[in-house]
C-alpha cells in the first residue's frame, strides 16, 4: 500500500503515513496500489489500472442535495397551512392535502366553518414545523437526513 499524498510505502493498518503524517487515503497525487504518480482528476492509475475513486472520501451530506432543517421548520411555522414545508421536503401528497384543505377552508369561510378548517390546518403546519426544528422529523421524503 502506498501513500496517496507522497507515494511512500505505508504499513497495512497504519492510520497515517510515516513519511508525511497524512491520514491514509488522503491525497490524490499517487496510486495507493502501485505508488505511481497520477494526473490530477484521474479515475484510474495509468500504470496499473487501479480504480482511484473506489477509496475516495464521500462528499459531505450538504453536497448530496440534503435539505435545510431550519428552512423546512420555518416554512412549516409560517406557511404550514399551504403545505410549503412538505413540498420542500418532498412529501407531495401531504402537501397537496394541506393546500386543498386550506383552499376549501378559505372558500367556506363565508359560512364560518371554513375559518375553523384553515385554523386547524395552520396548527398542523406549525406543529410539523416545530417537530422539524426539534428533530422529531429529521429526514426528507427520500430518507436523506436534514442538515442544520
Amino acid at each position: 500500500m502506498y501513500c496517496r499524498n507522497c507515494g511512500s510505502t505505508v504499513d497495512a493498518g497504519s492510520p497515517v503515513c510515516t513519511n508525511c503524517a497524512v491520514p491514509v487515503g488522503q491525497g490524490t497525487r499517487y496510486c495507493p496500489n502501485c505508488g505511481a504518480e497520477t494526473p490530477a482528476g484521474s479515475n484510474a492509475c495509468m500504470q496499473c489500472g487501479f480504480i482511484l475513486n473506489a477509496n475516495a472520501v464521500k462528499p459531505p451530506v450538504s453536497a448530496q442535495g440534503a435539505k435545510s432543517k431550519i428552512a423546512a421548520g420555518l416554512l412549516g411555522i409560517f406557511l404550514g397551512a399551504f403545505g410549503v414545508h412538505n413540498f420542500y421536503l418532498g412529501y407531495n401528497q401531504k402537501a397537496v392535502l394541506q393546500l386543498v384543505a386550506t383552499i376549501i377552508g378559505i372558500v367556506l369561510s363565508c359560512i364560518g366553518i371554513g375559518a375553523l378548517i384553515v385554523f386547524a390546518i395552520e396548527v398542523w403546519g406549525i406543529v410539523e414545523g416545530i417537530f422539524i426544528l426539534t428533530g422529531k422529523i429529521n429526514t426528507d421524503a427520500n430518507g436523506t437526513p436534514l442538515i442544520d
